[in-house]
């Protein structure tokens, strides 16, 4: 069976998630970097990470990597990969991408280069000289970083973020990976209950549900790749086929989300009900004030607001106070918040007993864990 390089970008800090997710789905040369982890495998692969993966933003297929200090430089060693290889003649193939620490920094000439270094090549193999890409979008993005050029094909179309359940998020939404890694390091089990009094949409109780379920959280989405004629469609029926099969019950689980806006909690109910995991999660508005530990044992994650897009910075340090009271220390329970703030712990009013560094898109977060009685 042929194997393929894939790349998959990802949030920085999910690197080390993202590589044990794809070991286990049967990817081999698994290798993390910052913000991307290589893999290759065959084309099930690829297929298999788009559909079961919680934590990657993309899955693309390296076509191939070389250095470039000029133009010149980035046109031949652009033209000369195989490019028919995966580009049918009528397929569109639109080039974006960036440029960091590189001689070559402009990036729309950039693009511009690799889009003529492409049509040259499928010039001289299919004998055409005008291509009018009206078929399937094959996306060609490329990343040159400290001159070392590295060109792809994106296979999944809208991020992987985007489950399909989500019509809808309130002021400052939670990417649905970064939800699904809190809820993979809070070491969520079927059995847990589980609780967030600032849900929100619901997005990490509804991550938490997925995860508990063992449901694949591309199974209600479509990907670029599928109407690609390069790549088998009965590879995507199997490969759903199989994650379909992977699905528990997990019927000890339960979660419960509360939020001071009716609106949030209504958006909230509205998403886990497309998520198909309406049946297990309980949503009421309440202030964050009036949250008590109504089970014996309880799993808490939450993402408060924190003085970026919602509150002030004083509100946000006077909520993380009140938290540090709520969230007492107690046998059975577990606590996992997000913060951008150096001083969480001194204004929550103790010491995290686990950190995990993490980014909500470009702010640099932690996770901060506390579990012990």
């Amino acid at each position: 069976m042929t194997q393929y390089p894939f790349l998959v970008p990802c949030l920085l800090g999910l690197e080390g998630l993202i590589a044990e997710e794809l070991r286990g789905m049967g990817a081999a040369q698994v290798r993390a970097e910052n913000g991307r982890v290589f893999f290759s495998g065959g084309l099930e692969i690829a297929a298999r990470a788009n559909i079961r993966s919680r934590f990657a933003e993309r899955v693309q297929i390296v076509l191939g990597q070389f250095e470039a200090r000029s133009f010149e430089e980035l046109f031949q060693g652009a033209k000369a990969l195989p490019w028919e290889e995966w580009l049918g003649q009528s397929d569109a193939f639109p080039v974006k991408g960036y440029s960091l620490h590189s001689g070559l920094f402009s990036v729309s000439d950039c693009q511009s280069i690799l889009k003529k270094a492409v049509v040259e090549r499928l010039k001289g193999v299919y004998r055409q000289d005008w291509f009018d890409e009206t078929g399937p979008v094959h996306q060609i993005q490329f990343s040159i970083m400290k001159d070392k050029v590295t060109l792809v094909l994106d296979t999944s179309g809208v991020g992987l973020h985007k489950r399909g359940y989500r019509l809808q998020a309130g002021g400052a939404p939670l990417k649905e990976t970064l939800a699904a890694a809190l809820c993979h390091i809070s070491k969520l089990r079927p059995y847990h209950t589980m609780y967030d009094p600032m849900c929100g949409s619901g997005t990490i109780l509804i991550e938490g549900a997925l995860m508990a379920r063992n449901l694949a959280p591309g199974l209600r989405r479509n990907f670029s790749a599928e109407r690609w004629d390069q790549i088998p469609r009965g590879i995507w029926r199997e490969e759903r086929e199989l994650a379909e099969g992977l699905a528990t019950e997990a019927s000890q689980f339960l979660a419960f989300g509360s939020d001071v806006d009716p609106q949030a909690i209504a958006i909230a109910q509205e998403n886990a009900r497309r998520a198909g995991v309406g049946d297990c999660l309980r949503f009421t508005q309440a202030k964050l004030e009036d949250f008590s530990h109504p089970t014996e044992r309880g799993t808490l994650i939450t993402n408060p607001p924190y003085g970026e897009r919602l509150l002030d910075a004083a509100q946000a340090e006077e909520l993380t106070g009140l938290m540090g009271k709520l969230f007492s220390a107690r046998r059975g329970w577990s606590y996992t918040i997000l913060s951008p703030s150096e001083t969480f712990e001194q204004t929550f009013g103790r010491k995290a007993d686990a950190r995990r560094k993490l980014y909500n898109g470009m702010l640099k977060c932690q996770a901060f864990m506390f579990y012990k009685s």
